[in-house]
């Protein structure tokens, strides 16, 4: 299965990164694509999006200045299928995508994407001190896949804290 094209351009309001597409992904070619993956049902209810989007409109998040990528590009089952060796390569290759592109976010939907990214461990929710790329917010959310056991609302009220970095008002979208 080939992996997903990334959504980027220069100077985003935020660059999503995911652990790695899901099968139902790289099958159907969009971020989060999965049916039960609550990535766009947060944004929205976060007020990050001015409506519900749907995962085939995610290359319509550009136009919002949300630009989408993965640590791994390799679709698989579950994130426990990712090798170090991916790791490893998809954290120097992630770094290139954030210097270049200078998002003024960058959104690590799950810890585990940050742990493998930065290497730091036991981290709080939230932006994070001494990013790896100076000048880019370094912010953390929960995982959006439904495997995750925590409640919707709380993860809403995560994604929310966002909205301070990228000049939002908070309950504006």
């Amino acid at each position: 299965m080939k992996p997903i094209s990334d959504h980027l351009k220069e100077h985003l309001s935020i660059l999503f990164v995911g652990y790695n597409p899901s099968i139902r992904s790289g099958e159907t070619g969009h971020h989060y694509a999965n049916p039960n993956n609550r990535f766009y049902r947060i944004l929205f209810q976060a007020g990050l999006t001015p409506r519900l989007y749907k995962p085939q409109e995610d290359q319509d998040l550009l136009e919002l200045g949300y630009g989408f990528t993965n640590i791994v590009a390799r679709p698989s089952l579950t994130a426990a299928e990712i090798t170090p060796e991916e790791y490893r390569q998809g954290r120097i290759i992630l770094r290139e995508k954030i210097q270049n592109m200078q998002p003024r976010v960058v959104c690590f939907v799950g810890k585990g994407v940050y742990e493998q990214y930065s290497g730091h461990r036991g981290m709080a929710w939230g932006s994070q001190p001494d990013p790896i790329v100076p000048g880019v917010v370094e912010y953390v959310c929960p995982s959006s896949s439904g495997l995750v056991r925590m409640k919707l609302e709380e993860m809403v009220a995560i994604y929310t804290g966002i909205k301070t970095f990228i000049g939002m008002e908070l309950g504006k979208g």
